[in-house]
């Protein structure tokens, strides 16, 4: 059996433990979700050159992107207001019901110290915390913290038995904060922050990644759906929608930096263009600049969720190369999310993982056969912030 045969099998048996998770897991709040996405998606974002995922993240990493993955939940659903994502109820000190997941209401409490607008990024908040301000920082100690408390140590239970099919975590459920404290302050405290993955897990991850992101979606929206008692198929929109952040700042900026040409035909863009995601929102939530391009609507809307071929992936990575100062630029202006290490990331654990003989979109209904060495060496020159 050779390494593909055994990266396959390894990802079947994933899937099965995953898909009993979500079906038994014994939890009250969507930490468990979130915490499968994030982990996912560090998976993805810190693949290196070569393809290889990442054996090990961190409970800092994690904090941060379950951050991200609740930000955009933390706005008010229509008439009902920010939806409660924990089915158990608890009584406050002030003597009333509490019914919201505590690191939903952290983020809610930070975003209205912020001033978030509705649409806003959470890379706002990571802009205001480069200005000098501390509380985003105080913000991620706290999810760190309730992750390392609750979920990350019982993820792995199913039925009252735990087994780390995921990942080897180095503390314990009875660590106290204090602990964590003084880690987080720099006192040179011994708690291990490590989230080590098992053998072949990081690729499996992102092998699964098409098939589990879908599912996990699924199971989330139906459980906020049921705990705040609305309909599925709405709520899965507002969710993990890919319409839940308006794109309208940056594209003239966009559109500028092209010089008003279509990224993939090279013709002239009307004002009103399309913005694209070129690593499509399906597979990856990534609003960061460099995986915005302006384009036409036909091409856009012909292109929809198929990945992009060769020579593309080539220019792609060269605007990022040889504009990377002007994008950082735009970011400044707008508040909005560059970060190409985490996108060119993404990019390379995609493309690594397709077969010999994919097909990849070239324009109008046009596919071509992928060429992998061409692929693999334009992302792995791929520029670091």
């Amino acid at each position: 059996m050779g390494p593909s045969s055994d990266r396959d099998t390894t990802a079947l048996r994933l899937a099965e433990r995953l898909i009993q998770l979500l079906d038994r897991g014994g939890f009250t709040a969507t930490y468990k979700y979130a915490v499968l996405v994030g982990l996912m998606d560090l998976c993805m974002e810190r693949t290196g050159a070569s393809g290889a995922p990442p054996e090990v993240v961190t409970t800092r990493q994690l904090a941060e992107k379950v951050i991200e993955l609740y930000w955009p939940h933390c706005e008010p659903y229509p008439e009902r207001g920010v939806l409660r994502q924990n089915a158990s109820r608890r009584k406050t000190h002030a003597g009333k019901v509490d019914t919201q997941a505590e690191i939903i209401r952290h983020i809610q409490r930070f975003r209205d110290r912020l001033g978030a607008s509705p649409g806003a990024s959470v890379s706002l908040a990571r802009a205001r915390r480069l200005a000098g301000g501390d509380a985003y920082e105080r913000l991620a100690r706290t999810v760190e913290w309730k992750l390392i408390e609750y979920p990350l140590p019982r993820l792995q239970n199913i039925g009252r038995e735990e087994e780390r099919f995921l990942y080897q975590y180095y503390f314990t459920k009875e660590t106290p904060k204090s602990a964590v404290d003084r880690y987080q302050s720099g006192e040179g405290h011994a708690f291990d922050n490590r989230l080590a993955f098992q053998p072949g897990v990081g690729a499996a991850l992102v092998a699964l990644n098409g098939v589990l992101r879908p599912l996990i979606h699924r199971s989330w929206a139906l459980m906020v759906a049921n705990v705040n008692g609305i309909e599925e198929p709405t709520l899965e929109r507002f969710l993990f929608g890919v319409e839940r952040a308006s794109l309208e700042p940056v594209r003239p900026a966009l559109r500028a930096l092209q010089k008003n040409l279509c990224f993939y035909c090279g013709s002239r863009v009307p004002e009103r263009c399309h913005v694209d995601h070129f690593i499509p929102w399906s597979r990856h939530a990534d609003n960061g600049l460099d995986n915005l391009v302006a384009a036409h609507e036909d091409c856009n809307l012909r292109k929809s969720d198929y990945l992009a071929d060769d020579g593309h992936v080539e220019r792609w990575r060269e605007r990022s190369e040889l504009h990377a100062s002007a994008l950082r630029q735009i970011a400044h202006d707008h508040s909005w999310e560059v970060r190409p290490e985490r996108t060119f990331g993404v990019a390379r654990s995609i493309y690594h993982m397709l077969p010999e003989d994919a097909r990849l979109w070239h324009a109008r209904a046009e596919f071509v056969k992928i060429e992998k060495a061409r692929i693999t060496s334009a992302l792995a020159l791929a520029p670091a912030a």
